[in-house]
């Protein structure tokens, strides 16, 4: 079965801009390529507590979460090379769009005096979006939750124009703030 926001996208979100774009080639229309998922921990010796943030990422992701690691030694941050630092994971396909609208139609919608999210792209015609508080999203119990964790959402598209990629992201439900509204970080506060 076809993922539903797929299929928006397919029929009515990709003509309506080849249509007003002018693009001859479907595969000229920007879309989503992948959408990467990440967290981080504080630096500590208990192992759980990066076990905890993949199990969470796992389950709002649908998919495994890997562990990273760190690259460098950091001495002021009692920071070693090889020490678990996060976690994240990248999704594509069905999973992704899935997500996608799983995070734009339930779990953004959950968090408090919610006015949209910022309408800065990064240049390069990706966005990412910081949640302050994972438990917006239905499938982390709070029961069960030891700590609160952040996450950096990015949404890669194929495109590197700003212009389209907000264009894109508009037309699939990122509720983006209206521009009278000053901007702000372009972290949704939980």
């Amino acid at each position: 079965m076809q993922p539903r926001l797929k299929h928006f996208y397919e029929e009515s979100v990709r003509p309506e801009l080849m249509k007003e774009r002018g693009f001859a080639n479907i595969h000229e229309v920007p879309r989503l390529e992948k959408v990467v998922l990440n967290t981080g921990v504080k630096v500590s010796t208990d192992r759980s507590v990066v076990e905890d943030a993949a199990r969470d990422l796992s389950l709002v992701a649908g998919q495994k979460a890997v562990v990273t690691k760190a690259r460098k030694s950091i001495s002021n941050f009692k920071l070693r090379e090889g020490m678990p630092i996060g976690a994240k994971v990248t999704l594509r396909g069905g999973r992704m769009w899935e997500f996608v609208y799983r995070c734009l139609n339930i779990a953004l919608p959950n968090i408090r005096d919610f006015r949209g999210v910022s309408n800065k792209l990064d240049g390069r015609g990706n966005y990412s979006l910081g949640i302050a508080d994972h438990s917006i999203f239905p499938e982390i119990r709070t029961d069960g939750t030891k700590r609160l964790m952040g996450m950096d959402i990015t949404f890669v598209t194929t495109t590197a124009d700003d212009e389209l990629a907000h264009e894109l992201l508009r037309r699939l439900g990122m509720p983006f703030r209206k521009a009278s509204t000053a901007e702000g970080t372009g972290e949704a506060a939980a």
